[in-house]
């Protein structure tokens, strides 16, 4: 995605974006092999683009600063008789694959990012791409990225992380994996083909990149003792899953949880769900549930999930519990945690819920809505949060999901420093460019443009830790020289466990005691006449009061 064009007065610079990555291990020889290729010594670079991975051979490509493989499959095609199956193992190849071009993305129905305007309906994409260095040195660190979309869209090849190689020196790996009621079916029937339980294949498709990072990720100069996951929104969300996943134990070694939470529904609701879906698309009342649904095309399912969706759920070996209560009792897999936000998420999913439908949201959906999201507790959040402080029904509706959202996030932030070492931070640069397909919407229309979005929302941040969606991001100097630092940051956790180091700020551990969090935000070394300067980045104890958290105690 990429922004829109506010900014202060300052010079602007622009980033590019695309992309993605993946990786591998095992100790062989460095020198030339007689397809022209080579293999590379335990823990340091390929001396060339012909890499060995257990599979087979994969030729990427050179760029500048770095190289790249892309497509390398992980597991087989998810389609037919491996359709709501574990992913299965991928095939040998003999000769060398080509890895300069990425798989198909994951079937999905249509939406506003670039290159997502058509229904996608391949099920063989379960593929990763590997990123490396040109400098990469021996053991270097890996980070593995997962893509947000809500489990329902997205891809690894929405990012780029071109910047966050050439700058940490890490190698990068992103992933595609099933989405939508492809990747979260849940019925009986299934069980017996998934001792680790339906419902949660996508999940599963995770596991598997992961395993194949620590079977290949040396043969790329990854070290796969030294492993940090990471991603945003449903993909930060499937990070705090494999926290309390057994069956991801010792698959790595740090966790980046970006806008998303801990939680995963029961099976019972994700059957419930599933069970809706099978009479949507038609097989209730085949002899053979699970050869009908299998019988129907992509397209029929994706069509099916815009009237009955199904959301992740409990089950098996895999996901057993749910994992914010695995947090809370302390029986996951502990790492240390890097965990944050945007200081407006919510901003985003008002305007695509109301406003960009052309239904801006009303004093008397305002009510509703409210009563809907907060029950028992809604007639004080309607006096909390009254619509005469506000300009719009909209604006009060954001300004009370802000709140709440944060004081859930904190919760969790809490409750993961009682366990392990847990640095959490906000950002708050309000006046960046919004990613890109909110800058491309209000290119094209005056009422985005005015929307109230109230900070940096959902997403915007993305764009500061490495290309994203192949779009030019119009930063100026100043945000930058924070997306220098918040790259320093991630880097520095991905390599040791802490962001802390020279020439930046000095980041705590969370605790309750003092409840700081990194406060991430552009200096303005040229404000505009007559403003005074930005802050920059620090460790603040203002969340509470900025997102109204003692009023949320109190109700929630």
């Amino acid at each position: 995605m990429t922004v829109i064009t506010a900014m202060r007065g300052r010079a602007r610079a622009t980033l590019a974006a695309v992309s993605l990555l993946g990786l591998g291990i095992t100790p062989v020889v460095a020198q030339a092999t007689q397809s022209g290729g080579a293999t590379a010594s335990q823990y340091s670079r390929p001396t060339s683009t012909v890499v060995q991975t257990t599979n087979g051979k994969v030729r990427g490509a050179h760029q500048t600063d770095y190289d790249e493989w892309l497509g390398i499959p992980y597991a087989a095609d998810a389609s037919g008789a491996n359709r709501w199956k574990p992913p299965q193992p991928a095939g040998r190849w003999s000769g060398v694959r080509d890895a300069t071009e990425f798989s198909d993305r994951c079937a999905q129905n249509s939406g506003w990012d670039p290159g997502y305007e058509k229904t996608i309906t391949s099920e063989d994409c379960l593929a990763l791409n590997v990123y490396v260095p040109d400098g990469a040195k021996a053991k270097t660190p890996v980070l593995v990225w997962i893509h947000g979309g809500g489990f329902t869209g997205g891809a690894g090849q929405d990012t780029n992380p071109r910047k966050f190689v050439e700058q940490t020196g890490a190698v990068v790996v992103t992933i595609n994996y099933r989405l939508g009621v492809l990747g979260t079916l849940n019925l009986p029937q299934l069980q017996t083909e998934n001792k680790d339980g339906p419902g949660n294949y996508g999940l599963l498709d995770q596991q598997a990149a992961l395993r194949w990072v620590h079977s290949n990720i040396d043969r790329f100069g990854g070290d796969p003792k030294n492993v940090t996951i990471a991603g945003q929104s449903a993909g930060a969300g499937s990070v705090c899953d494999h926290l309390a996943s057994p069956t991801a134990k010792g698959l790595f070694t740090r966790a980046g949880i970006i806008s998303g939470g801990c939680n995963i529904q029961p099976a019972a609701s994700g059957q419930a769900q599933s069970a809706t879906f099978v009479k949507t698309v038609g097989c209730d009342s085949a002899s053979d549930v699970v050869a009908c649904l299998r019988a129907k095309s992509a397209a029929d399912l994706l069509a099916a999930q815009k009237k009955s969706g199904v959301s992740l759920s409990l089950g098996g070996s895999a996901f057993p519990v749910n994992p914010g209560t695995a947090v809370q009792s302390g029986t996951f897999n502990r790492v240390p945690v890097m965990i944050g936000q945007t200081n407006s998420e919510r901003g985003l999913f008002t305007f695509q819920n109301y406003d960009y439908l052309g239904t801006p949201m009303t004093a008397a959906g305002y009510e509703t809505a409210v009563r809907s999201a907060y029950g028992a507790a809604a007639d004080k959040v309607l006096a909390e949060y009254p619509l005469s402080a506000y300009r719009t029904p909209g604006e009060a509706f954001t300004a009370a999901q802000n709140g709440s959202t944060s004081y859930t996030r904190q919760q969790l932030i809490s409750t993961l420093s009682k366990w392990v070492p847990t640095y959490a931070y906000e950002f708050a640069e309000s006046d960046t460019p919004h990613f890109t397909s909110i800058h491309l919407i209000q290119q094209q229309s005056q009422a985005a443009r005015d929307f109230p979005f109230g900070g940096a929302i959902h997403v915007d941040d993305l764009g500061y830790l490495w290309d994203y969606l192949g779009q030019t991001l119009p930063y100026d100097d100043d945000q930058l020289e924070l997306s220098h630092q918040m790259i320093t940051f991630w880097g520095r956790f991905a390599e040791r466990g802490d962001p802390n180091g020279s020439r930046t700020p000095a980041w705590p551990k969370y605790s309750d005691r003092t409840d700081k969090f990194m406060s991430l935000v552009a200096c303005d070394t040229a404000p505009a006449s007559g403003k005074a300067p930005a802050p920059c980045s620090k460790a603040t104890d203002t969340f509470d009061e900025e997102h109204n958290l003692d009023f949320w105690r109190s109700v929630l």
